[in-house]
């Protein structure tokens, strides 16, 4: 299969990052426990691979089933871990800090982006990549406002850099800032951090170093949600851009704007709340035996997303950068920032 080659070396980053974590944290520093996030070292594994090494193009469907197909998988099993009930109440306490985050970065940065005399398609792609869900919203939109090739590719890149710095970064921030607090750290990273993958490997790096389960249940739930923002976002701007612009292009089907993993993801919690029901789960399990299969559940959730981070390391090109200029590099930076400090204001205010 065209995946298998990179899908494998992924697999192994993620093994080896294991590895080093331990080597390094129980070997070298004989620690009890390692400090060093094996989710971070197969992240760092993977830049320093596709930055030094010129892989084969043959790696690159692997690459890319991993960070896309495999990350889906793992945020669909992750709904294991959260009921209905729980996962609906978290939705609900974020809505007014993704509301915030989203409106200021659409606003600010689009405005921003236009004093810089950047074009009016590269602010709007990169102002939607912050506020909702990165380059799939990017992607999304670019043809509804007619963006070309390379506004696309440069706007990706600014995410990316900036995304993946805020995710080996944000999980120490919000923990200091929030002074440990489970729910406001995991909000943080679920408003703050751009790819749905970032803000899982974030939410990962701050289980592994805090042993604290809760702020990636907390931030998964605040991704997801923010993620429909999509619904309402796309076609906005696709009407403003065609109330200015008329050249054949269509607005989006609303329906198109769905995620489907994150229906994946309610599936799971629903499956989890109809089996915590009564003595014995479905009718026909035994309690340990559901336990089981949901403690299994939770660890495959978990290979996946390491998988995925993995995927996110190899596929973060450095070199292809320096064509995007200071620029849209400045209001990708911006943006990041922005979008941070209103999540933080807003959860100090509000919580």
């Amino acid at each position: 299969m065209a995946v298998l080659p990179g899908l494998i070396l992924a697999l192994v980053l993620a093994f080896a990052g294991q590895y080093l974590s331990e080597l390094i944290g129980i070997d070298l520093m004989g620690l009890p426990k390692s400090p060093i996030s094996a989710i971070m070292m197969a992240i760092i594994l993977g830049i320093i691979i596709r930055n030094t090494i010129a892989l084969p193009v043959t790696f690159q469907p692997g690459i890319r089933f991993g960070l896309v197909r495999v990350l889906r998988l793992g945020i669909v099993l992750l709904g294991i871990r959260l009921s209905l009930s729980q996962a609906g109440a978290i939705g609900l306490q974020a809505l007014p800090v993704i509301i915030g985050a989203v409106v200021a970065a659409l606003v600010v940065v689009t405005f921003l982006a236009r004093r810089l005399g950047l074009s009016g398609k590269l602010g709007t792609l990169i102002a939607v990549g912050t506020s909702i869900c990165g380059a799939t919203a990017i992607v999304a939109t670019a043809p509804t406002i007619a963006a070309k090739d390379d506004e696309v590719a440069y706007s990706v890149a600014c995410i990316t850099l900036f995304g993946v710095i805020a995710m080996l970064l944000y999980p120490f921030a919000g923990h200091w800032i929030f002074d440990g607090d489970t729910f406001k750290s995991g909000l943080f990273l679920g408003t703050s951090v751009h790819e749905t993958a970032q803000v899982a490997g974030a939410g990962l790096v701050y289980q592994q170093y805090y042993s604290d389960p809760g702020a990636l249940d907390v931030a998964t739930v605040t991704k997801l949600v923010r993620n429909l923002g999509m619904l309402l976002v796309i076609p906005l701007m696709s009407i403003i851009y065609h109330r200015n612009h008329s050249d054949g292009t269509e607005p989006p089907k609303w329906y198109t704007m769905v995620p489907l993993f994150v229906i994946g993801f309610a599936c799971m919690s629903l499956i989890r709340t109809v089996g915590d029901m009564g003595d014995q789960p479905f009718g026909v399990l035994d309690p340990e035996t559901w336990k089981a299969i949901v403690a299994n559940t939770k660890k495959a959730a978990e290979v996946c997303l390491a998988v995925a981070m993995a995927s996110v390391g190899l596929g973060t090109s450095i070199r292809g950068l320096k064509a995007i200029g200071l620029k849209p590099l400045g209001v990708g930076l911006f943006s990041a920032v922005l979008v941070g400090a209103v999540s933080i204001s807003l959860i100090m205010v509000l919580y």
